[in-house]
Protein backbone atom coordinates (compact mmCIF):
# COMPACT_ATOMS: atom_id res chain seq x y z
CA UNK A 1 0.00 0.00 0.00
CA UNK A 2 1.08 3.21 -0.95
CA UNK A 3 1.24 6.97 1.33
CA UNK A 4 -1.65 8.22 0.71
CA UNK A 5 0.41 12.06 0.73
CA UNK A 6 2.56 10.20 -1.88
CA UNK A 7 -0.33 9.39 -4.18
CA UNK A 8 -2.11 13.14 -3.69
CA UNK A 9 1.55 14.48 -4.67
CA UNK A 10 2.27 12.33 -7.26
CA UNK A 11 -1.12 11.47 -8.67
CA UNK A 12 0.04 11.64 -12.50
CA UNK A 13 2.87 9.11 -11.72
CA UNK A 14 0.81 6.88 -9.61
CA UNK A 15 -1.98 6.50 -12.60
CA UNK A 16 0.82 6.14 -14.93
CA UNK A 17 2.13 2.98 -12.87
CA UNK A 18 -1.66 1.78 -12.47
CA UNK A 19 -2.20 1.76 -16.19
CA UNK A 20 1.49 0.17 -16.94
CA UNK A 21 0.50 -2.26 -14.61
CA UNK A 22 -2.81 -3.30 -16.46
CA UNK A 23 -4.92 -1.44 -14.01
CA UNK A 24 -7.40 1.29 -13.84
CA UNK A 25 -6.20 4.48 -13.23
CA UNK A 26 -9.49 6.45 -12.56
CA UNK A 27 -9.20 4.25 -9.61
CA UNK A 28 -6.70 6.93 -8.12
CA UNK A 29 -9.10 9.66 -9.12
CA UNK A 30 -11.69 8.14 -7.15
CA UNK A 31 -9.41 7.50 -4.18
CA UNK A 32 -8.31 10.99 -3.77
CA UNK A 33 -11.47 12.51 -3.89
CA UNK A 34 -12.96 9.88 -1.56
CA UNK A 35 -9.66 11.03 0.62
CA UNK A 36 -11.03 14.41 0.11
CA UNK A 37 -14.44 14.04 1.62
CA UNK A 38 -13.61 11.50 4.69
CA UNK A 39 -10.98 14.12 5.90
CA UNK A 40 -13.58 16.66 5.65
CA UNK A 41 -16.53 14.74 7.46
CA UNK A 42 -13.75 13.63 10.24
CA UNK A 43 -12.86 16.96 11.05
CA UNK A 44 -16.52 17.58 11.17
CA UNK A 45 -17.37 14.73 13.20
CA UNK A 46 -14.21 15.32 15.31
CA UNK A 47 -15.15 19.18 16.09
CA UNK A 48 -18.65 17.70 17.00
CA UNK A 49 -17.34 15.22 19.50
CA UNK A 50 -15.13 17.45 20.87
CA UNK A 51 -17.85 19.85 21.94
CA UNK A 52 -19.95 17.44 23.34
CA UNK A 53 -17.42 16.42 25.70
CA UNK A 54 -16.86 20.23 26.79
CA UNK A 55 -21.20 20.25 27.32
CA UNK A 56 -22.65 20.59 30.80
CA UNK A 57 -25.47 18.74 31.85
CA UNK A 58 -27.43 21.48 31.63
CA UNK A 59 -26.77 21.99 27.90
CA UNK A 60 -29.58 19.18 26.89
CA UNK A 61 -31.04 20.73 23.81
CA UNK A 62 -27.47 21.52 22.68
CA UNK A 63 -26.55 17.77 23.45
CA UNK A 64 -29.35 16.65 21.69
CA UNK A 65 -28.75 18.68 18.52
CA UNK A 66 -25.13 17.70 18.52
CA UNK A 67 -26.30 13.75 18.88
CA UNK A 68 -28.83 14.41 15.68
CA UNK A 69 -25.79 15.49 13.81
CA UNK A 70 -23.60 12.87 14.68
CA UNK A 71 -26.48 9.89 14.16
CA UNK A 72 -26.42 11.71 10.29
CA UNK A 73 -22.67 11.84 9.71
CA UNK A 74 -21.07 9.25 11.28
CA UNK A 75 -22.64 6.09 9.24
CA UNK A 76 -21.95 8.69 6.29
CA UNK A 77 -17.83 8.16 7.83
CA UNK A 78 -18.25 5.03 7.92
CA UNK A 79 -19.17 4.33 4.27
CA UNK A 80 -16.88 6.54 2.39
CA UNK A 81 -14.17 5.48 5.05
CA UNK A 82 -14.70 1.86 3.93
CA UNK A 83 -14.27 2.98 0.38
CA UNK A 84 -10.95 4.30 1.32
CA UNK A 85 -9.56 1.27 2.38
CA UNK A 86 -10.81 -0.63 -0.69
CA UNK A 87 -9.43 1.75 -3.22
CA UNK A 88 -6.06 2.34 -1.53
CA UNK A 89 -5.70 -1.56 -1.50
CA UNK A 90 -6.75 -1.39 -5.39
CA UNK A 91 -3.76 0.91 -5.93
CA UNK A 92 -0.48 -0.84 -7.37
CA UNK A 93 3.05 0.21 -7.00
CA UNK A 94 5.03 2.75 -8.69
CA UNK A 95 8.06 0.85 -10.43
CA UNK A 96 11.60 2.12 -10.14
CA UNK A 97 13.08 4.35 -13.20
CA UNK A 98 15.34 1.44 -13.91
CA UNK A 99 11.93 -0.59 -14.63
CA UNK A 100 11.37 -1.09 -18.68
CA UNK A 101 8.13 -0.20 -20.00
CA UNK A 102 5.76 -2.99 -21.60
CA UNK A 103 2.79 -4.63 -21.37
CA UNK A 104 4.21 -8.07 -21.23
CA UNK A 105 7.33 -10.51 -21.43
CA UNK A 106 8.73 -9.02 -24.76
CA UNK A 107 9.54 -5.76 -23.25
CA UNK A 108 10.91 -7.79 -20.54
CA UNK A 109 15.17 -7.16 -20.29
CA UNK A 110 17.74 -10.17 -20.16
CA UNK A 111 20.37 -8.87 -17.58
CA UNK A 112 22.61 -11.56 -18.02
CA UNK A 113 22.57 -15.45 -18.68
CA UNK A 114 25.32 -18.23 -17.41
CA UNK A 115 26.11 -21.44 -19.24
CA UNK A 116 25.49 -23.19 -22.43
CA UNK A 117 22.21 -24.58 -23.05
CA UNK A 118 22.43 -28.46 -23.74
CA UNK A 119 23.53 -29.55 -27.02
CA UNK A 120 23.15 -33.24 -27.61
CA UNK A 121 23.92 -35.60 -30.83
CA UNK A 122 20.51 -37.62 -29.82
CA UNK A 123 16.74 -36.87 -30.36
CA UNK A 124 16.62 -35.59 -27.19
CA UNK A 125 12.84 -36.43 -24.91
CA UNK A 126 10.74 -34.52 -22.80
CA UNK A 127 10.53 -34.25 -18.79
CA UNK A 128 6.95 -35.95 -19.28
CA UNK A 129 8.69 -38.86 -21.26
CA UNK A 130 11.78 -39.06 -19.47
CA UNK A 131 9.60 -39.25 -16.05
CA UNK A 132 7.61 -42.12 -17.49
CA UNK A 133 9.83 -44.27 -18.83
CA UNK A 134 12.40 -44.26 -15.68
CA UNK A 135 9.17 -44.67 -13.56
CA UNK A 136 9.84 -41.27 -11.91
CA UNK A 137 6.14 -39.03 -13.05
CA UNK A 138 3.01 -40.63 -13.07
CA UNK A 139 0.48 -37.83 -14.66
CA UNK A 140 -2.68 -39.97 -15.87
CA UNK A 141 -2.91 -41.61 -11.96
CA UNK A 142 -2.78 -38.06 -10.80
CA UNK A 143 -5.24 -36.58 -13.34
CA UNK A 144 -7.43 -39.51 -12.18
CA UNK A 145 -6.66 -38.70 -7.67
CA UNK A 146 -6.32 -35.11 -8.02
CA UNK A 147 -7.89 -33.74 -11.59
CA UNK A 148 -6.23 -31.47 -13.93
CA UNK A 149 -2.76 -30.58 -13.15
CA UNK A 150 -2.72 -33.35 -10.87
CA UNK A 151 1.21 -35.44 -10.81
CA UNK A 152 2.41 -38.13 -8.69
CA UNK A 153 6.41 -38.22 -8.38
CA UNK A 154 7.85 -40.93 -7.99
CA UNK A 155 11.57 -42.81 -6.84
CA UNK A 156 14.28 -41.02 -7.56
CA UNK A 157 12.42 -37.77 -8.39
CA UNK A 158 11.43 -38.06 -4.43
CA UNK A 159 14.38 -37.97 -3.25
CA UNK A 160 15.89 -35.57 -5.89
CA UNK A 161 13.07 -33.05 -4.78
CA UNK A 162 13.56 -33.32 -0.95
CA UNK A 163 17.49 -33.10 -1.85
CA UNK A 164 16.69 -29.92 -3.41
CA UNK A 165 15.12 -28.32 -0.70
CA UNK A 166 17.73 -29.73 1.61
CA UNK A 167 20.58 -28.14 -0.81
CA UNK A 168 19.06 -24.83 -0.58
CA UNK A 169 18.46 -24.49 3.14
CA UNK A 170 21.44 -25.19 3.70
CA UNK A 171 23.00 -22.42 1.47
CA UNK A 172 20.97 -20.30 2.69
CA UNK A 173 21.39 -20.98 6.34
CA UNK A 174 25.44 -20.26 5.46
CA UNK A 175 24.34 -17.01 4.20
CA UNK A 176 22.51 -16.06 7.49
CA UNK A 177 19.02 -16.74 6.93
CA UNK A 178 16.96 -18.47 9.65
CA UNK A 179 14.51 -22.07 8.44
CA UNK A 180 11.21 -21.62 9.24
CA UNK A 181 8.61 -23.65 8.38
CA UNK A 182 5.56 -21.63 8.46
CA UNK A 183 1.31 -22.28 8.11
CA UNK A 184 0.76 -22.50 4.90
CA UNK A 185 -3.52 -22.73 5.74
CA UNK A 186 -3.67 -18.35 6.49
CA UNK A 187 -6.35 -16.47 7.53
CA UNK A 188 -7.37 -13.57 4.71
CA UNK A 189 -5.21 -10.49 6.08
CA UNK A 190 -1.75 -12.01 5.36
CA UNK A 191 -2.87 -12.53 2.06
CA UNK A 192 -3.99 -8.57 1.86
CA UNK A 193 -0.50 -7.84 3.50
CA UNK A 194 1.70 -9.34 0.66
CA UNK A 195 -0.98 -7.59 -2.28
CA UNK A 196 -2.04 -11.26 -3.41
CA UNK A 197 -5.25 -9.86 -2.51
CA UNK A 198 -7.03 -8.57 -4.22
CA UNK A 199 -5.91 -8.80 -7.27
CA UNK A 200 -5.29 -12.64 -7.32
CA UNK A 201 -7.82 -13.21 -5.02
CA UNK A 202 -9.03 -16.10 -8.45
CA UNK A 203 -5.81 -17.59 -7.83
CA UNK A 204 -6.36 -18.81 -4.36
CA UNK A 205 -7.66 -22.24 -2.99
CA UNK A 206 -9.93 -21.69 -0.14
CA UNK A 207 -11.25 -23.63 2.62
CA UNK A 208 -14.44 -23.01 4.80
CA UNK A 209 -16.48 -24.80 7.70
CA UNK A 210 -20.10 -24.48 6.08
CA UNK A 211 -22.46 -22.86 3.42
CA UNK A 212 -22.08 -19.90 5.15
CA UNK A 213 -18.46 -19.27 4.19
CA UNK A 214 -17.43 -18.77 8.18
CA UNK A 215 -14.07 -19.20 9.55
CA UNK A 216 -12.52 -18.95 5.81
CA UNK A 217 -9.04 -20.24 5.53
CA UNK A 218 -6.88 -19.86 2.74
CA UNK A 219 -3.83 -22.03 1.19
CA UNK A 220 -1.13 -19.72 0.44
CA UNK A 221 1.09 -20.11 -2.94
CA UNK A 222 4.19 -19.44 -1.35
CA UNK A 223 5.70 -18.91 2.18
CA UNK A 224 6.21 -15.23 1.58
CA UNK A 225 2.71 -14.95 2.61
CA UNK A 226 2.89 -16.08 6.31
CA UNK A 227 6.24 -14.76 6.46
CA UNK A 228 5.32 -10.93 5.76
CA UNK A 229 2.89 -11.45 8.27
CA UNK A 230 5.00 -12.82 11.03
CA UNK A 231 5.94 -9.33 12.22
CA UNK A 232 2.43 -7.63 11.57
CA UNK A 233 1.72 -4.79 14.11
CA UNK A 234 5.15 -4.69 15.47
CA UNK A 235 7.75 -2.10 16.01
CA UNK A 236 11.42 -3.53 15.21
CA UNK A 237 14.80 -2.46 16.69
CA UNK A 238 17.05 -1.16 13.79
CA UNK A 239 19.93 -2.85 14.96
CA UNK A 240 17.94 -6.24 14.45
CA UNK A 241 17.82 -5.76 11.25
CA UNK A 242 18.13 -6.65 8.46
CA UNK A 243 15.83 -9.68 9.38
CA UNK A 244 15.87 -13.03 6.81
CA UNK A 245 14.09 -15.82 6.89
CA UNK A 246 14.00 -18.60 4.60
CA UNK A 247 10.74 -20.52 4.41
CA UNK A 248 10.08 -24.33 3.34
CA UNK A 249 6.76 -25.05 2.88
CA UNK A 250 4.50 -26.94 0.11
CA UNK A 251 2.35 -24.10 -2.11
CA UNK A 252 -0.82 -24.32 -3.79
CA UNK A 253 -2.00 -22.33 -6.56
CA UNK A 254 -5.18 -22.74 -8.69
CA UNK A 255 -3.31 -20.83 -11.97
CA UNK A 256 -6.99 -19.86 -13.27
CA UNK A 257 -5.04 -16.75 -14.58
CA UNK A 258 -3.02 -19.11 -16.40
CA UNK A 259 -6.10 -21.30 -17.53
CA UNK A 260 -4.85 -22.84 -21.03
CA UNK A 261 -1.00 -22.39 -20.61
CA UNK A 262 1.58 -25.03 -20.17
CA UNK A 263 -1.11 -27.46 -20.05
CA UNK A 264 0.78 -30.16 -19.88
CA UNK A 265 3.58 -31.73 -17.49
CA UNK A 266 4.98 -30.37 -14.24
CA UNK A 267 5.69 -27.05 -15.31
CA UNK A 268 2.63 -25.24 -14.39
CA UNK A 269 0.71 -27.09 -11.29
CA UNK A 270 -1.52 -26.87 -9.02
CA UNK A 271 0.49 -27.64 -5.57
CA UNK A 272 4.55 -27.92 -5.38
CA UNK A 273 6.90 -27.20 -2.68
CA UNK A 274 9.40 -24.19 -2.33
CA UNK A 275 12.02 -22.59 -0.27
CA UNK A 276 11.07 -18.65 0.07
CA UNK A 277 13.34 -16.20 1.02
CA UNK A 278 11.82 -12.92 3.00
CA UNK A 279 14.21 -10.24 4.00
CA UNK A 280 12.93 -6.95 6.27
CA UNK A 281 15.51 -4.31 6.32
CA UNK A 282 15.80 -0.49 6.91
CA UNK A 283 13.78 2.18 4.89
CA UNK A 284 16.48 2.81 2.55
CA UNK A 285 15.96 1.73 -1.56
CA UNK A 286 19.87 1.49 -1.87
CA UNK A 287 19.89 -1.24 0.81
CA UNK A 288 16.78 -2.45 -0.55
CA UNK A 289 18.19 -2.95 -4.47
CA UNK A 290 21.24 -4.23 -2.93
CA UNK A 291 19.38 -7.00 -1.37
CA UNK A 292 17.89 -7.32 -4.41
CA UNK A 293 20.71 -8.58 -5.96
CA UNK A 294 22.26 -10.59 -3.45
CA UNK A 295 18.95 -12.81 -3.42
CA UNK A 296 19.49 -13.10 -7.16
CA UNK A 297 22.80 -14.44 -6.61
CA UNK A 298 22.18 -16.87 -4.47
CA UNK A 299 19.73 -18.40 -6.53
CA UNK A 300 22.55 -18.54 -9.35
CA UNK A 301 24.71 -20.14 -7.07
CA UNK A 302 22.34 -22.93 -6.73
CA UNK A 303 21.62 -23.46 -10.43
CA UNK A 304 25.91 -22.80 -10.65
CA UNK A 305 25.78 -26.17 -8.30
CA UNK A 306 23.38 -27.87 -10.36
CA UNK A 307 25.35 -26.91 -13.40
CA UNK A 308 22.29 -25.34 -15.56
CA UNK A 309 22.10 -22.72 -17.50
CA UNK A 310 20.27 -19.79 -16.81
CA UNK A 311 19.50 -15.93 -17.57
CA UNK A 312 18.18 -13.14 -15.26
CA UNK A 313 15.75 -10.61 -16.81
CA UNK A 314 14.23 -7.80 -15.58
CA UNK A 315 10.95 -7.63 -15.50
CA UNK A 316 9.19 -4.96 -17.67
CA UNK A 317 6.04 -2.81 -15.53
CA UNK A 318 3.28 -4.83 -16.69
CA UNK A 319 4.23 -8.44 -15.93
CA UNK A 320 6.48 -7.57 -12.43
CA UNK A 321 2.94 -7.80 -10.92
CA UNK A 322 1.13 -4.93 -8.56
CA UNK A 323 3.05 -4.83 -5.53
CA UNK A 324 6.61 -4.67 -6.98
CA UNK A 325 9.50 -1.62 -7.47
CA UNK A 326 10.92 -3.76 -9.42
CA UNK A 327 11.68 -7.51 -10.14
CA UNK A 328 13.52 -9.86 -11.39
CA UNK A 329 12.69 -13.55 -12.70
CA UNK A 330 15.91 -16.31 -13.44
CA UNK A 331 15.02 -18.20 -15.59
CA UNK A 332 16.61 -22.31 -16.66
CA UNK A 333 17.18 -23.72 -19.89
CA UNK A 334 14.46 -26.50 -20.75
CA UNK A 335 15.35 -28.04 -23.74
CA UNK A 336 11.93 -29.23 -24.59
CA UNK A 337 10.79 -25.67 -24.90
CA UNK A 338 13.59 -25.05 -26.47
CA UNK A 339 14.01 -21.85 -24.44
CA UNK A 340 13.98 -20.36 -20.57
CA UNK A 341 11.60 -21.03 -18.24
CA UNK A 342 10.88 -19.02 -14.97
CA UNK A 343 12.09 -20.85 -12.17
CA UNK A 344 12.98 -18.34 -9.57
CA UNK A 345 11.09 -14.72 -8.97
CA UNK A 346 13.07 -11.91 -6.75
CA UNK A 347 11.34 -9.01 -5.74
CA UNK A 348 12.00 -5.46 -3.84
CA UNK A 349 8.60 -3.95 -2.54
CA UNK A 350 9.57 -1.14 -0.35
CA UNK A 351 6.92 -0.29 2.28
CA UNK A 352 4.20 -1.60 -0.13
CA UNK A 353 4.05 -4.70 2.24
CA UNK A 354 4.79 -2.63 5.79
CA UNK A 355 2.06 -1.17 5.15
CA UNK A 356 -0.22 -3.69 5.06
CA UNK A 357 0.88 -5.43 7.49
CA UNK A 358 1.81 -2.24 9.68
CA UNK A 359 5.66 -2.91 10.49
CA UNK A 360 7.85 -1.05 11.82
CA UNK A 361 10.92 -0.42 13.36
CA UNK A 362 12.32 2.36 15.42
CA UNK A 363 15.46 3.75 13.56
CA UNK A 364 18.55 5.00 15.84
CA UNK A 365 17.45 8.32 15.60
CA UNK A 366 14.22 7.60 17.59
CA UNK A 367 11.62 8.30 14.31
CA UNK A 368 9.49 5.09 13.47
CA UNK A 369 9.41 4.02 10.37
CA UNK A 370 8.10 1.53 7.86
CA UNK A 371 10.38 -1.42 6.78
CA UNK A 372 11.71 -2.46 3.56
CA UNK A 373 10.64 -5.74 2.44
CA UNK A 374 12.11 -8.11 -0.42
CA UNK A 375 11.34 -11.71 -2.01
CA UNK A 376 12.95 -14.53 -3.74
CA UNK A 377 12.57 -17.86 -4.72
CA UNK A 378 15.84 -19.62 -3.86
CA UNK A 379 14.32 -23.06 -5.00
CA UNK A 380 10.65 -24.66 -6.39
CA UNK A 381 10.13 -28.15 -7.15
CA UNK A 382 8.89 -30.10 -9.16
CA UNK A 383 9.13 -27.52 -12.28
CA UNK A 384 13.72 -27.29 -11.41
CA UNK A 385 13.07 -31.23 -12.54
CA UNK A 386 12.32 -30.38 -15.56
CA UNK A 387 15.41 -28.72 -16.36
CA UNK A 388 17.77 -31.38 -14.57
CA UNK A 389 15.34 -34.50 -16.04
CA UNK A 390 16.37 -32.49 -19.60
CA UNK A 391 19.21 -31.39 -19.44
CA UNK A 392 21.34 -34.36 -18.03
CA UNK A 393 19.14 -37.06 -19.95
CA UNK A 394 21.52 -39.41 -21.92
CA UNK A 395 21.71 -41.45 -25.20
CA UNK A 396 20.52 -44.13 -23.46
CA UNK A 397 17.66 -42.56 -22.19
CA UNK A 398 19.27 -42.58 -18.80
CA UNK A 399 19.38 -39.31 -16.76
CA UNK A 400 22.55 -38.53 -14.82
CA UNK A 401 22.23 -37.08 -11.52
CA UNK A 402 23.71 -34.04 -10.57
CA UNK A 403 26.82 -34.21 -8.40
CA UNK A 404 25.42 -31.80 -5.93
CA UNK A 405 22.58 -34.19 -5.01
CA UNK A 406 23.89 -37.52 -5.57
CA UNK A 407 24.50 -38.17 -1.66
CA UNK A 408 20.55 -37.55 -1.59
CA UNK A 409 19.72 -39.69 -4.41
CA UNK A 410 21.97 -41.96 -3.67
CA UNK A 411 22.84 -42.63 -7.28
CA UNK A 412 25.05 -41.64 -9.90
CA UNK A 413 22.38 -42.42 -13.11
CA UNK A 414 19.06 -42.87 -12.86
CA UNK A 415 18.41 -45.71 -15.57
CA UNK A 416 15.64 -47.93 -16.58
CA UNK A 417 14.09 -50.24 -14.09
CA UNK A 418 15.37 -54.05 -15.19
Amino acid sequence: MLDIQFIRDNSEKVKKAAEDKGRDPKAVDELIKIDEKRRQLLQQVEILRAERNKLNKEDIKKGQEIKKELKKLEPELKEITNRYDELMLMIPNVPDKAVPAGKDENSNKEIRKWGEPAKFDFQPKDHIELGKELDLLDLDRGTKVAGFRGYFLKNEAVLMQLGLMQLALNHLILKGFKPMIPPIVVKRQPLINTGHFPWSEVDVYKTFDDEKEKDIRYLAGTAEVPLVSYHSGEVLKEKDLPILYAGFSPCYRREIGSYGKDTKGIYRIHEFMKIEQVVICKNDMKESFEWLEKLASYSEEILKMLKLPYRVMMMCSGDMGEPQIKKYDIETWMPSRKNYGETMSDSAMGEFQSRRANIKYRAKDGKIKYVHMLNNTAIASPRILIAILENYQQKDGSVRVPQVLEKYVGKKVIKHAA
